[in-house]
């Protein structure tokens, strides 16, 4: 038998499309090959099972890729389901025709192995790294004659009797002058673990010709470069704690710990199984890489694929196997279809669930994790409104007074009598310890909210929950913290004005004389909340590059009418020295509020250092 011919093509210059298409992800060859090799044993032992074809007792099923560096080719074998010669003009010559579409449909209801080839030019990505390829190939059927078919990359083709003995393919790569790093054992175990480090039949690869090298003592059994039962794939009931860590840890090269994860399983409407790890993000998300990746029946998709993965999700590090997922020929890409938003949701709701769960059921746990997964959630609750109703009611608080964790309602109940729909919350303790403390003092208790998720998630709640507003401590000086017996005199009030005016040469300067519980504190800053809120939010957009026009704070100075020293600076009659007093009580009242800048706390500390020489 001896046959030349063209290629039957449903697109003109197909080959050319074909490399310039796939040229970033050129090692992609590897994944399509093999997994057409895995594919041809899938429907043999499928064949088998229901009795149509026969195997030797015992066979093992594998796939074997070696490496001829000399001989400059890449070998990829299968003792699979093969070809007859009329396959080989069907499957081959006529590209763009899906063999394993073809056999899917016709025994689909026969059996649940999965079928991984149906990708109809997942063969031609070969031509990308060689300049040749052969196919030597024989089928399981009785009588069936072994075919060689071979082509360099144009629209013709040779096919002549073959000389292969055993049942199964080979594809031999002729590699061109771009494939010759593939020759490399080390590129090609990389590209292999990369792409095929789950594929459902054994993985072998060798290079003959190293092998040949090495001492005999040195010598050992070959092992698959996959696991062909990953731990997803088992029932949550048979893993243990140890065996979802230790896979973490493989698979993700991260030696923290993960924090807990969720194993999925589903069978209807679709089939999906995967495992999301919350790894610990710290106090900022925008720094978090999180890393999930997408299989189809166990074959390497992508990284982070945003169609199916909520893209808050991706935050977090995981592998999901999805076979109903419609990708295109290339397998990296999806097309549109309404499984891929019901993947999403499912998704999207199993996450949402096992943070209720870890809540309800072992909340001592879930606050111990709070501060890792919290970035996270209200990065979540922006991005997805659906997550955000279900997440809702175990989003939780710490307090800066007790340290303990509350909700939200939990706080509004307690603050009913003193501050009645106002959360106060701080965003550096240490900063602003001296509005805390006062607060504190009056039984009211304030929550920390330090992270730059933050703003805008208050800004939601806000949006979403009525009447209830957020304040930073130093925003709106509560009601609860002022005597209530205090009666404004507006001729002493106008003094201090001026006088703090005049000392720090700011004549529009807000100044406002209060008479608070707590005498010991002399001064506060009080930041407008929506003032301070649109000043973070020009600073984020500075930082980004985007040139806003810096935003005037609207700024209060309050002064304790009952602290002694403030008496004491309005009654003297030593103008030098009541400046000198007035502008140290300012900078004290802003180091509560936020650090001076380089020149102020230098003259800060010099002035700090002459009133305490006059002390002596």
């Amino acid at each position: 038998m001896q046959e030349k011919g063209n290629l039957s093509i449903n697109s003109e210059n197909l080959f050319p499309i074909i490399k310039k298409w796939l040229y970033s992800d050129q090692d992609i060859f590897i994944r399509e090959l093999v997994s057409n090799a895995v594919d041809a044993i899938s429907k043999l032992k499928k064949l088998v099972s229901m009795g149509e074809a026969q195997v030797a007792e015992g066979e093992n099923y594998a796939v074997q890729v070696t490496i001829d560096a000399e001989g400059k080719t890449i070998t990829i074998s299968d003792n699979g389901i093969g070809m007859t010669d009329e396959e080989v003009r069907k499957y081959i010559n006529q590209i763009a025709f899906s063999g394993a579409a073809e056999f899917l449909e016709k025994y689909k209801d026969a059996s649940e192995d999965p079928i991984i080839g149906h990708f109809g030019l997942g063969f031609y990505s070969a031509f990308m790294v060689a300049q040749l390829v052969e196919i030597h190939t024989l089928s399981y059927q009785e009588g069936a004659a072994p075919v060689l078919w071979n082509s360099d990359g144009t629209s013709t083709y040779e096919m002549t009797a073959g000389t292969r003995t055993a049942r199964g393919t080979d594809i031999i790569l002729h590699v061109n002058e771009d494939g010759e790093k593939y020759l490399n054992t080390y590129e090609l175990r990389s590209i292999l673990t990369k792409y095929c480090s789950f594929m459902p039949v054994e993985i072998f690869l060798s290079n003959p010709a190293e092998e040949a090298k090495a001492e005999e003592s040195e010598a050992k059994d070959p092992v698959a470069v996959n696991d062909v039962h990953p731990l997803w794939t088992k029932n949550p009931k048979d893993c243990t704690d140890e065996e979802y860590k230790e896979f973490y840890h493989k698979v993700f090269m991260d030696y923290k710990e993960p924090l807990f994860w969720i194993h999925l399983n589903m069978d209807y409407p679709f089939h999906l199984q995967g495992i999301l790890y919350f790894p610990k993000l710290g106090n900022e998300f925008e720094s978090a890489e999180g890393q999930v990746k997408l299989y189809c029946n166990q074959v390497f998709v992508a990284d982070n694929v945003k169609e199916v993965i909520p893209e808050f999700l991706l935050l977090l590090k995981g592998v999901i196997d999805c076979p109903d997922i419609p990708l295109n020929v290339s397998r990296s890409f999806l097309q549109n279809d309404g499984y891929v938003r019901k993947i999403s949701d499912y998704i999207t709701r199993k996450v949402a669930d096992k943070l209720k769960s870890l809540f309800t059921s072992q909340r001592e746990d879930y606050e111990k994790y709070w501060s890792d997964i919290h970035p996270f959630i209200k990065y979540g609750c922006l991005r997805n409104d659906k997550f955000l109703e279900r997440v809702n009611g175990c989003i939780i608080y710490k307090s800066a007074v007790s340290e303990k964790f509350v909700t939200l309602d939990e706080y509004l109940e307690a603050a009913k009598e003193t501050h009645e729909n106002k959360v106060f919350y701080t965003t550096d303790a240490r900063q602003q310890a001296q509005y805390i403390q006062a607060l504190a003092g009056q039984n009211m208790d304030v929550v920390v909210l330090d992270t730059t998720i933050d703003s805008p998630f208050i800004s939601q709640v806000e949006s979403k929950k009525e009447n209830v507003k957020f304040f930073r401590v130093d925003a709106n000086l509560s009601e609860a913290l002022k005597d209530e017996t205090f009666a404004e005199d507006a001729e002493q009030s106008e003094k201090a004005a001026k006088l703090f005016q005049t000392a720090l040469n700011n004549d529009k300067l807000k100044v406002r004389l209060e008479s608070l519980k707590d005498a010991k504190v002399s001064a506060m800053i009080e930041l407008s909340e929506e003032s301070r809120r649109m000043q973070d939010m020009m600073r984020m957009y500075g930082a980004m590059g985007m040139g806003m026009m810096p935003f005037e704070a609207d700024e209060t100075l309050v002064l304790n009418a009952a602290n002694p020293i403030i008496k004491k600076v309005l009654a003297t009659e030593d103008a030098a020295r009541a400046n000198t007093i007035a502008v140290q009580l300012y900078d004290l009242a802003r180091l509560s509020s936020r650090p001076l800048e380089a020149g102020e706390l230098t003259a800060f500390i010099e002035r700090t250092q002459n009133l305490m020489c006059e002390l002596l």
